[in-house]
């Protein structure tokens, strides 16, 4: 394990204060993460790809006030755009425009269930000087019909985001779900799809019905090259289709410190540390109450944290190499990991004085990422490095190759304008994201925090998107998979030659996937899926087909 430092409260606070002066106090804007779930990233990406554009967005989510700035940029192209790109480009115009601007008078603008300056009905919308607040309701409801299964999807909550004075900007977005369903269990799709995981409030074994919490909140202060955070969110990294290997959102979502920096126009640093949850109960710290009311105990939890840091730099227009690293750590802060340019692997090396076993989990990732360097291309590709020996990388009885990659491509405008064709490939090999101490594997509430499938397994996409009118986007995917099993920490640290990929094969699963989403009004979606997905066991040589189909409507997600 690392070594014991004990962070207390003021040195975190004087590390937040030290950075946020950390360059020059001109301003930029406030710093308000955008959604990542929103539309506009594809949108602002399918405009990069067509070369409109410089839209960065291998780490999301993105600041508002930098999407705005994107679309601006598309304003002085509009000439290049088509008619359907032109009236989604206004749509998105009235989200990020004049309604995060301040007023130039001390008088308070107050708007209630009405339209702003930009013509975006809000619920809630104030503004003066020195400050704006907008408000929404989070509305959701939902049916699933999966193979002769019924579940019910609905959740209530709020959002908020607004700025204090020129640069600073807060945010909440707090999201109560309900999912009921025929039969009890834990049998949620979240828990065996790409779908974001949760962490559940109710006991399944007796309820017909899960419920959980999402939770999202910041506050950022930026300037003219930086911005610097404190918040809670899903921290994506890297390009996907239906998975991403370094950082997803199939985990909850955590707290975190986050500082971007960019002292050149083709120069990007990130740093991040992270909360998790290690999902192990720490026997140590626990203690009794006095009392056997639920048993009488307090329940207190291994630690765990996460560093992380990454570099982008764009060598020409269209190119972006990043490479990055992280750490898992558990038991105890660590000051190490708070230095933003720190070498956390050669730190721990020194720290664990070169022990196994009192050492932390570290990776290293890269990613490469071309657009319209052929014409309205998208070329990606992303390597995830758990661990390997450089010196028997190609040794078949020596080599620990456990690592992970992604090659895509994409092109749009194919025969007809918005049809977006896509190819991809993903291989994680056995061991990824695993460890000796379970307290440092590479999860948060015991979801990955890669790709959701975990490791051991290949997947190939192909995907057809196409927007026939304006915000009604139409999606058609085929997804094979295949899965091998998880092995045991004795294989993974002393077999040789390592177990061969795809060992102890479980299944082989193809899919048939058919998307409609509607945006109507800004964040008011109407949504229906088709799908077919037949798995065929490598065990019991079995076949199983499920059929889904999903109908929805929400505001606010």
């Amino acid at each position: 394990m690392p070594i014991k430092s004990k962070v207390n409260t003021t040195i975190i606070y004087f590390f937040l204060v030290l950075s946020s002066f950390f360059t020059a106090t001109s301003i930029y804007g406030q710093v308000v993460w955008e959604n990542y779930q929103s539309e506009v990233y594809n949108y602002l990406a399918r405009m990069a790809q067509k070369g409109l554009i410089t839209f960065d967005d291998v780490s999301r989510p993105v600041n508002r006030n930098y999407i705005t700035k994107c679309l601006e940029t598309l304003q002085d192209e509009s000439i290049k755009l088509s008619m359907v790109e032109k009236k989604e480009l206004d749509f998105y115009l009235r989200e990020y425009g004049s309604a995060s601007v301040l007023s130039t008078t001390d008088s308070a603008t107050v708007g209630l269930f009405k339209k702003d300056g930009a013509g975006r009905w809000r619920a809630l919308s104030v503004k003066n000087k020195g400050f704006v607040i907008n408000a929404d309701p989070i509305l959701q409801g939902g049916s699933i019909y999966a193979s002769g299964k019924h579940y019910i999807h609905q959740s209530v909550g709020m959002q908020l985001w607004g700025q204090i004075g020129k640069h600073i900007g807060f945010q909440f977005y707090g999201n109560d779900v309900t999912e009921s369903r025929d039969g009890s269990g834990q049998d949620s799709f979240a828990y065996r799809g790409p779908e974001p995981g949760f962490v559940l409030l109710t006991d399944t074994s007796s309820h017909k019905s899960l419920n959980y919490s999402v939770i999202r909140a910041s506050i950022g202060y930026s300037w003219k090259n930086g911005s610097i955070s404190i918040g809670q969110d899903n921290l994506l990294w890297g390009y996907g289709e239906n998975g991403r290997i370094v950082l997803s959102d199939k985990a909850p979502a955590y707290p975190y410190i986050r500082l971007d920096y960019r002292p050149f126009p083709w120069f990007k640093f990130q740093y991040v540390h992270a909360w998790l949850n290690s999902d192990i109960v720490d026997s140590s710290r626990t203690y009794g109450f006095g009392n056997t009311v639920y048993g009488g105990r307090s329940v207190q939890y291994v630690p765990k944290f996460m560093a992380s840091h990454s570099i982008t730099i764009t060598p020409t227009k269209g190119l972006d190499i990043s490479a990055g690293e992280s750490i898992i750590y558990s038991d105890q802060l660590n000051i190490g990991y708070f230095i933003p340019v720190m070498f956390f692997k050669l730190y721990d090396n020194l720290t664990s004085n070169n022990n196994v076993l009192a050492g932390s989990n570290g990776q290293f990732f890269f990613q490469a990422s071309s657009r319209n360097m052929l014409k309205k291309t998208h070329l990606y590709s992303t390597l995830f490095i758990d661990e390997i020996r450089i010196s028997q990388i190609f040794n078949s009885k020596k080599s620990r190759n456990q690592l992970g990659f992604t090659f895509g491509a994409s092109i749009t405008d194919v025969i007809i304008p918005y049809l977006t064709l896509n190819a991809e490939y993903t291989r994680v090999n056995p061991f990824v994201y695993n460890n000796l101490n379970p307290a440092q594997k590479y999860t948060n509430h015991s979801f990955y925090m890669g790709d959701w499938m975990g490791n051991n397994f290949d997947r190939i996409i192909l995907a057809a998107k196409y927007t026939p009118v304006a915000k009604l986007k139409c999606m058609v995917r085929y997804q094979y998979i295949r899965k091998g099993g998880p092995g045991s920490i004795d294989q993974q640290y002393f077999a040789e030659p390592q177990p061969p990929f795809l060992f102890d094969y479980r299944f082989s699963q193809t899919e048939l996937y058919l998307n409609f989403s509607y945006q109507w009004i800004p964040n008011l979606y109407f949504n229906a899926s088709v799908s077919a997905l037949q798995q065929n066991s490598k065990i019991t040589a079995q076949k199983t087909t499920t059929n889904t189909l999903n109908v929805g409507i929400s505001y606010g997600l």
